[in-house]
């Protein structure tokens, strides 16, 4: 079984601008390999973030300087016209699987409503790009959107959560679930289940989410749900943020198992780790 982290962060400089996250002025590559590898991490694909403005050519070297162990969900800025012409060729760059949004806030959520992107959903389905987004209060649009483009790989960040934008616990961080339950009937949609532990009040094995958890399973399948932590906001470690699927989950086992922890995320966003110069 390849373990593959669906999501996760590095930078080399300034704070997070989410506070949920760790208050460090770097959390690099190198130091996410070693953690990696005490926790039995083969990869991880990494979301550049925006307080660092040099976060994606740091992810390019990763992918340079560690073959097979990190990818990259990177972005373009979506109110330029130059984004445009950049996404037929945006998986041309070595490593490099897709984009990924945050449309919790305006204008870029009013944007998911109103057409302002259909030029992105256009592009990126012709060009065979997968998007990721963090868009909780979107999710009815969304779902219009993957009706439009079937051919559009999208996948819902955090259970279809707000992620570290929001301090609820358990069930209250939950309440969107029958939306997102709704998004499975469209086959192009997925759901990362990255940063679990956060949504929790418990300790580990956060038993609160568990039923969620199986929701999502029972919904999307293992090949639309894809294990992951964002672990530098996680409350518990990597290692730890592992077995809450391989061993506190009883349902979840064998060839499902394989699929969730990292063979349904390589296949959906089209990574094979054996390509090293891809």
């Amino acid at each position: 079984m390849q373990i593959i982290d669906a999501q996760i962060h590095t930078w080399g400089s300034g704070l997070p601008s989410n506070l949920s996250h760790r208050q460090v002025t770097h959390f690099t590559p190198a130091e996410a390999i070693a953690l990696m590898n005490e926790a039995g991490v083969d990869a991880a694909i990494i979301h550049p973030p925006g307080w660092d403005p040099n976060s994606t050519e740091m992810a390019l070297q990763a992918v340079r300087d560690y073959p097979g162990r990190f990818a990259i969900m990177g972005s373009l800025p979506l109110d330029r016209p130059e984004s445009r012409e950049r996404i037929a060729t945006w998986c041309a760059q070595p490593g490099m699987l897709g984009l990924r949004y945050t449309f919790l806030s305006d204008p870029a959520r009013r944007w998911l409503a109103d057409g302002t992107l259909d030029w992105l959903w256009r592009a990126a389905e012709a060009a065979g790009v997968p998007i990721a987004m963090l868009a909780t209060d979107s999710l009815r649009e969304i779902g219009l959107i993957a009706a439009r483009y079937p051919g559009l790989r999208l996948t819902i960040d955090h259970l279809g959560g707000r992620g570290g934008t929001s301090q609820l616990k358990d069930a209250a961080a939950m309440t969107h679930m029958p939306a997102l339950l709704a998004l499975a009937e469209y086959p192009n949609v997925a759901v990362k289940a990255t940063g679990v532990p956060h949504y929790a009040s418990e300790a580990y094995p956060f038993p609160a989410l568990h039923p969620y958890l199986r929701q999502v399973f029972d919904a999307f399948g293992p090949e639309r749900m894809f294990w992951g932590t964002d672990i530098t906001k996680m409350k518990c470690s990597w290692r730890q943020c592992v077995t809450m699927f391989t061993e506190e989950l009883p349902w979840l086992r064998g060839r499902d198992l394989d699929l969730v922890m990292g063979e349904g995320i390589c296949a959906c966003w089209g990574w094979d780790r054996r390509a090293v110069n891809r």
